[in-house]
């Protein structure tokens, strides 16, 4: 909201200073955040650098598991509720600790907790090659994907929390829209990359693959100089009694609440993606290969966005961007589920991933911008609870529905029930619609549990 008081000790940022022609601006004014900022600015960072490039390979090794691990076993079950509980079984850890989680990201490194989720994801993809090369029971495989998701949880409240503090305020934003196109970019060519492998090679050379891009992100986490910033063991905040903070903070931050509930609700009801290796095989008949292209054409779709956002200005009004972004999300979900035509259901995802990128980066920016540095990690820990298991839990509410209306009302009625979301969410937090500039919003200060619960 433009102007808007986050806390009583709030104070407008300075006016911006007078226009100079580009002739009469400094070089070393480069670097100084009163001029345009460079689209690469975050890349002055070695840590970032670093780690931008081994959360690259994590996110695509993770994209070519999810990919096989979907494929195998519809092919093994031929069961849309056996795709139902591949979410389940990854729902359950981030429901049940994403705050111990964050507790945990916000008391000890958050360089360590990460080094230590990569590892156990690497030993259990090692697992579901075993599991594969040997066809051992299928719920073996659901055990693997629950020890995978504990990894996950922690690695995600940690991983959102050391990010902030590689690159200067100044830069996050940007930091984040490029750790977003990273993100796209793997996920266009893991899935892929996957597909085409299917068609050739067994299952466990994927989850092989997976293992190697998993180490490969720990040793480029080893690498990093860990930040003083991202460890926090002597502040009150962060004993026990803190550890439900992070909830009470994005309860009363009224702006977080509202953009959470909205990407919550759009990728719980409008998420197509556990249901594509039954749209491949039935519906499009195009096989694993195809499956790899439809699992990439979000993320294509993504990447072109993120693109587009980082050689533009930051946005000006953030909140009316991301309620016409979620909207289009659920009208592209509705155009997918009744396509029979394999191109139009590949643009399809390819915009639902341009909506939703739009959504992310809205949504990430706000959430880190207005959480002090305490408590990044467990407000990363709420956030993972509600977008992390939202995802998974999609995935099993869409298994479930596909069993038992079919996959075509599943994925159509979950694109109405996003825009519905949209229209109860602009009617119960008004505010968002009038959200200002990213540049206009700033945390409250460090204090204690009970002052911070701003309304905005």
């Amino acid at each position: 909201m433009r102007g808007t008081q986050l806390d009583p000790g709030y104070s407008p940022p300075p006016p911006a200073p007078p226009a100079l022609s580009p002739s009469r601006i400094p070089k070393s004014a480069i670097r100084n955040p009163q001029f345009p900022m460079s689209p690469y600015a975050a890349f002055r960072s070695r840590g970032f650098r670093y780690f931008l490039t081994g959360n690259f390979l994590s996110v695509m090794g993770r994209q070519m598991l999810s990919v096989t691990v979907g494929w195998e076993v519809y092919r093994r079950t031929g069961s849309a509720f056996a795709l139902g509980l591949i979410g389940l079984a990854s729902a359950i850890p981030v429901i049940a600790l994403a705050i111990p989680a964050g507790h945990v990201a916000d008391r000890f490194s958050r360089r360590t907790v990460l080094m230590a989720s990569q590892l156990i994801s690497l030993c259990t993809s090692i697992a579901l090659a075993w599991v594969s090369f040997t066809a051992a029971d299928v719920r073996w495989t659901f055990l693997l994907l629950l020890l995978a998701g504990i990894a996950r949880t922690f690695s995600w409240a940690a991983r959102t929390a050391f990010m902030v503090n590689l690159v200067s305020p100044a830069h996050f934003n940007n930091a984040v829209t490029w750790n977003s196109s990273a993100f796209g970019v793997s996920s266009i060519i893991g899935p892929a990359l996957a597909g085409l492998l299917l068609v050739h090679h067994p299952y466990w050379i994927i989850y092989a693959t997976d293992a190697g891009c998993a180490l490969a992100f720990f040793l480029f986490l080893f690498v990093i100089r860990a930040p003083a910033s991202g460890k926090h063991p002597a502040s009150p905040a962060t004993g026990f009694s803190g550890l439900f903070d992070g909830l009470r903070f994005v309860w009363g931050t009224k702006i977080v609440l509202a953009t959470i509930t909205l990407d919550l609700f759009a990728v719980l009801f409008g998420g197509a993606t556990a249901l594509l290796p039954i749209y491949a095989d039935r519906i499009l008949h195009v096989g694993p290969a195809g499956l790899g292209w439809l699992r990439s054409a979000p993320s294509l779709g993504a990447i072109v966005m993120a693109m587009t956002l980082a050689h533009r200005r930051p946005m000006q009004r953030p909140g009316l961007t991301l309620i016409l972004a979620v909207t289009g999300f659920g009208l592209v979900t509705i155009v997918f589920g009744l396509s029979r035509s394999f191109l139009l259901s590949l643009a399809m995802l390819i915009l639902s991933g341009a909506f939703d990128n739009i959504s992310v980066v809205v949504r990430h920016t706000l959430v880190q911008l207005l959480t002090p540095d305490s408590m990044r990690g467990r407000v990363s820990a709420v956030n993972n609870v509600f977008i992390g298991s939202s995802n998974e839990i999609g995935a099993f509410e869409s298994g479930v529905t596909a069993a038992w209306f079919g996959p075509v009302i599943s994925v159509v009625g979950g694109g109405a029930a996003t825009i519905l979301t949209v229209l109860l969410v602009t009617i119960i937090w008004k505010q968002v619609l009038k959200l200002g500039p990213f540049s206009s919003l700033t945390p409250p200060a460090e204090a204690s549990p009970d002052d911070l619960a701003p309304t905005l």
